[in-house]
């Protein structure tokens, strides 16, 4: 099958963002001729939906019931859409001219392709790369996501360093492009993690299965961060630290136990540092991110079981070591 513009879904998650979706829809209408696009809504609060019809009464809306987050949002929102490609897209992105052509060769190309992400550039900093993606996602030996482009809070400068078409290991949610049926047949999203690194656990699951995720530099989109919930809000380092040890415990092919006693040294240094730079409700939020996973730790095992298991996961054993102790700043 030889998939064109119309085969694309642009399903963009909203909640509380009407704001962002005159701001961003725009953009995606003026380059994104003959693709799908539909806001799905999560129980929005601030006209969101009033808005759209008003204003834009050919896109279509899915009203999802309540605000389940990333993960729950788009599993509900995504089931009777049919198109063959879908396209996850965040409401605080600005696409450009081409993207989808960029998208399209790749599936065109490699029929064994399930996942692409285009390259992620910051929206307020435009020549450097956007911290939730940038040119593609790694994981470590225990289970800590960096990318190209950017590794813990160092992110690198846009020169066409990573202008090339790629495997990588997870694309980013800001804008995941998937197969539907290979999203369907992986049951989409994890839930349980609500929001931040499902899409990680996802490509995880997908690699298990031999599926490949690639990055594309040839597709370039805008993305300003943190529009829903920002850096600075402990919940966020909740839900990464938390999420992180979900994935790592659901997929890691082997050695379990030593791998979460390993992360368990690893975060509680973490946790430590946050303490001594005087943020001490981050340092709770480590705390709260372990005690929810240990709480957890049935329901994950039960999906550990079910999952198949894939080796060679990871190019590099320790991100943390390399990043702090060898002072190794770009991928």
């Amino acid at each position: 099958m030889k998939y064109n513009t119309t085969d694309i879904a642009i399903v963009i998650l909203n909640w509380n963002g009407k704001l962002l979706l005159e701001k961003f829809l725009p953009s995606i209408i003026n380059f994104s001729e003959d693709a799908n696009i539909y806001v799905a809504d999560n129980a929005s609060t601030d006209n969101s939906v009033a808005f759209l019809q008003t204003v834009y009464p050919n896109i279509q809306i899915i009203q999802n019931p309540i605000n389940g987050g990333y993960a729950k949002g788009y599993n509900e929102a995504l089931k009777d859409v049919s198109e063959p490609l879908l396209c996850l897209l965040n409401s605080d992105v600005e696409v450009t001219d081409n993207w989808l052509e960029a998208i399209l060769f790749e599936f065109n190309k490699d029929k064994t392709l399930a996942i692409v992400q285009p390259k992620l550039l910051d929206f307020n900093n435009r020549q450097y790369f956007e911290y939730a993606g940038a040119a593609g996602g790694f994981i470590d030996k225990y289970g800590y996501p960096y990318c190209r482009g950017r590794l813990f809070k160092h992110i690198e400068k846009d020169i066409g360093q990573y202008d090339d078409n790629t495997d990588i290991f997870w694309a980013s949610g800001a804008c995941f492009f998937i197969k539907n049926k290979i999203f369907k047949s992986l049951g989409g999203f994890d839930e349980a993690y609500f929001a931040h690194m499902e899409e990680i656990d996802l490509c995880w699951r997908a690699f298990n299965l031999g599926y490949t995720t690639r990055f594309t530099g040839n597709s370039v989109v805008y993305h300003v961060g943190g529009a829903t919930l920002k850096n600075t809000n402990p919940k966020k380092t909740y839900l990464n630290f938390r999420n992180s040890l979900f994935t790592l415990a659901k997929n890691t092919d082997k050695n379990l136990v030593g791998r979460i006693l390993t992360r368990m040294l690893l975060d509680g240094l973490a946790g430590l540092r946050f303490l001594f730079i005087l943020k001490p409700l981050f340092f709770l939020s480590v705390l709260k991110a372990h005690a929810s996973f240990y709480a957890n730790l049935s329901y994950i095992l039960k999906q550990r079981q079910l999952l198949k298991k894939r080796s060679n996961y990871f190019q590099i054993k320790s991100i943390v070591w390399s990043y702090f102790f060898l002072g190794k700043k770009t991928f």
